[in-house]
């Protein structure tokens, strides 16, 4: 039972991260129908705008996460205005090969100024461990699972009770309709993949917090279960997203104590897969009908 219950501790740790990822990965699909797959590697250009700005700056833990979601944010409306507007009115498929295209350019123009050698990240928390009983809780994962819940909070708020956020869920709901209704779909695209943007900036910096090194191929695994976990809450719910993440998360750390560490990959894809056969809406997710 013990073992459990740290595992759990561990699983919501990561899965707070992976929920964070996800999040990004719902909105822009929510708004746009798009899978941005270069979501991934934005969360990779987030940990090393963390890394550099604490090393040359001395900054904080809070500063550094703050800019990062900042840098994340205009990084994410360059990528939309360049390389996925134009092709708004193209095929599906047309946009996923150039999402993969950007992905792939993120990570080696990074790999080119900074190197593909692994950074440690610097020491931004203390080392504190809290024991309760024989569970062991480290002050790293206490800051991380506080972040995303308030992070979640806000963006829960922002598309609730906001003017973009009300813009944001009709542009979901009808584009056309919107558009008839005066609002302005293109600053309504570009505020969401921001959004997104920043919480990916923002999970880049907490696992390189968390797990204490960078590199420029990081995003990849991370992004892809990000997307698991969107596909498992149901892509386009918010909501779902969260619980896709710590479930994700959850199942990553089980698996990892119970039975063998490199399986873990594995566990997560064949639960993609059974998900995709039981209920390819997802947990929270809507069927939706397509007209012929």
């Amino acid at each position: 039972m013990d073992q459990l219950l740290q595992q759990i501790v561990n699983g919501i740790s990561l899965g707070s991260i992976y929920a964070l990822i996800a999040l990004g990965y719902t909105m822009v699909y929510g708004i746009i129908k798009l899978i941005n797959f270069a979501h991934g590697d934005v969360y990779m250009v987030g940990a090393y705008v963390g890394f550099f700005v604490t090393s040359y700056t001395g900054v904080g833990f809070i500063p550094a996460l703050i800019i990062s979601m900042v840098s994340c944010a205009i990084l994410g409306m360059t990528i939309e205005k360049v390389a996925y507007k134009p092709l708004r009115n193209s095929s599906r498929i047309a946009v996923l090969i150039t999402a993969i295209g950007v992905s792939l350019l993120l990570e080696y123009v990074m790999m080119y100024f900074v190197g593909a050698q692994v950074r440690s990240y610097p020491k931004l928390l203390s080392g504190r461990i809290f024991n309760i009983g024989s569970i062991v809780i480290k002050t790293q994962q206490i800051y991380i699972i506080i972040t995303a819940l308030v992070l979640m909070f806000i963006l829960q708020y922002i598309v609730n009770k906001t003017k973009v956020g009300k813009a944001m869920r009709a542009v979901s709901a009808d584009k056309d309709a919107a558009q008839l209704m005066g609002i302005k779909i293109n600053d309504t695209i570009s505020f969401t993949f921001a959004i997104g943007s920043a919480l990916a900036g923002a999970g880049g910096v907490l696992v390189g917090v968390y797990y204490n090194s960078i590199d420029p191929l990081m995003g990849m695994m991370p992004g892809l279960k990000a997307f698991v976990a969107a596909v498992f809450g149901g892509i386009g719910s918010i909501p779902g997203a969260m619980i896709g993440g710590l479930s994700i998360g959850m199942l990553e750390t089980l698996v990892s104590g119970y039975g063998n560490s490199m399986y873990r990959d594995a566990a997560v894809f064949a639960f993609l897969i059974l998900i995709l056969i039981l209920k390819p809406s997802g947990l929270l997710g809507k069927n939706t009908k397509e007209k012929v």
